[in-house]
């Protein structure tokens, strides 16, 4: 199971790996600076060096990063083992990226948002893919949470951290009770106009009695 930093930390990693090959594997430097990208972070982070090597220990020790100490490079650098270690395919890994690193998504988010990893043809193709990472043995990859109240979809979340925090659902008592109060708000206001246009009819009919009697009587 992995914390909010390890989380961060693999899905930055990932995204790199694809959308900037020429850099990857990455410096901790280059590592800090794509963890804390203020674009394309659901929450945006402000991590230091010493969490981000933290989390890279225990992500070595899952089998999901690795250190490149290649004869070229002078710099210890670091690059990850995500779709090796859990089986992934590449429409697998693209959404599962942009799960870690944006959050709960609806399958339009994901499709719009995984374009630089993977370019799903379709709608169809991503729910195929959530359904899949869904259904994985011994435990899912991702979950379908329950439709909040005033969205149209419902948004999909990965497991890797764990079950993640849902939102409850206004209760129907409570939507039944809003919409009886807005009901009877609506009432209240008509009621009002109704009151203020008898009003204005009444104070019309007096003016146009006052008027009355200061005519001049007909020759």
């Amino acid at each position: 199971m992995l914390d909010a930093v390890e989380a961060r930390v693999i899905g930055a990693l990932v995204e790199k790996a694809v959308t900037t090959p020429d850099y990857y594997p990455l410096t901790l430097n280059a590592l800090v600076n794509a963890c804390n990208q203020t674009s394309n972070r659901d929450p945006v982070m402000a991590l230091d060096a010493a969490a981000v090597t933290r989390a890279l220990e225990s992500l070595r020790d899952k089998r999901l990063a690795f250190v490149f100490e290649g004869a070229a490079s002078r710099v210890t650098k670091y690059g990850h083992k995500f779709a090796e270690t859990l089986g992934l395919s590449g429409p697998e890994t693209a959404v599962l990226c942009v799960l870690l690193l944006r959050g709960p998504q609806t399958v339009g988010e994901i499709r719009g948002r995984t374009g630089r990893l993977h370019e799903f043809a379709a709608l169809a193709e991503v729910e195929s893919t959530l359904q899949s990472l869904a259904a994985r043995a011994p435990q899912p990859l991702v979950v379908r949470l329950p439709r909040q109240s005033g969205f149209k979809e419902s948004r999909y979340a990965h497991l890797l951290s764990g079950s993640p925090e849902v939102v409850p659902a206004e209760p129907p008592a409570a939507a039944a009770t809003g919409a009886a109060a807005a009901g009877a708000a609506e009432g209240d206001r008509l009621a009002r106009l109704e009151q203020e246009v008898a009003d204005l009819r009444r104070e019309l009919a007096e003016l146009k009695a006052q008027l009355g009697e200061f005519r001049p009587p007909p020759a």
